[in-house]
């Protein structure tokens, strides 16, 4: 009588050595589909910030909120709406100097400043609000980037059109290889949308409307599908 652990080394061989039958995996043919989707974007956000130096901490601090106050006010004058700005960093920071002599580095002033972000639902606006706020006392703007708000509306109809490219690509080869596309077995998807621009600009005084191109947002979906396939029909 055998032993158990002959038994199983046994079995184990007997498993490896087995033919695999091509009728053990399902016969498939796998491809990639694309689409492309562009749309002009329909808002912008863009972030300013005002910064003041003084001798103390309160004489920082109160310089930096008459002038954010003067920011948001030229803001709300321009049509923005409150809901659409918000304070997003806002900071007191101790300056230090350099004492020759001793090597120390005692401070010297502070540094206050805030910045707030604000969001634009007309893009052809974004010049005139750059100019709005640099006028109204922001000495640092940028960070501007743009969106196309109905996204997912655009997704969805690229990847229609790459389930139909794939379709299109499995039946070429379906085509060359005399057999018949089936059924799918798996769809995956891959990619997402790709932003056209996002950058910073360093704000200065300007004598004609600040130069902004908001151009155009490139939206791409990517899918893997497998069909299943079977011998064409005489």
């Amino acid at each position: 009588m055998k032993k158990p652990a002959v038994l199983a080394a046994v079995l184990a061989t007997t498993l490896l050595t087995a033919p695999v039958r091509a009728d053990d995996f399902p016969a498939a043919i796998s491809v990639s589909g694309e689409a492309t989707m562009s749309a002009a974007p329909d808002l912008a956000q863009i972030d300013a910030g005002v910064a003041n130096d003084a001798k103390t901490a309160k004489e920082a601090s109160d310089a930096n909120n008459a002038a954010m106050g003067k920011v948001l006010l030229a803001l709300k004058g321009a049509g923005i709406a409150e809901k659409d700005y918000q304070t997003s960093r806002l900071s007191l920071q101790p300056q230090y100097g350099q004492n020759k002599s001793t090597g120390a580095s005692p401070v010297v002033g502070f540094r206050a400043s805030n910045r707030v972000t604000v969001k634009m639902r007309d893009v052809t606006k974004v010049a005139g609000i750059i100019d709005t706020l640099v006028s109204a006392g922001a000495n640092d703007i940028g960070n501007i980037s743009f969106e196309v708000t109905q996204a997912s509306k655009l997704l969805d109809d690229a990847r229609e059109q790459a389930v139909a490219d794939a379709r299109r690509k499995a039946e070429i080869y379906a085509k060359a290889t005399g057999v018949t596309l089936g059924a799918p077995l798996s769809v995956t998807e891959g990619g997402g949308p790709v932003p056209l621009f996002k950058g910073r600009m360093a704000a200065a005084p300007m004598a004609a409307p600040a130069a902004v191109a908001p151009g155009e947002e490139t939206l791409s979906v990517t899918v893997n599908v497998s069909w299943a396939i079977k011998p064409k029909e005489p």
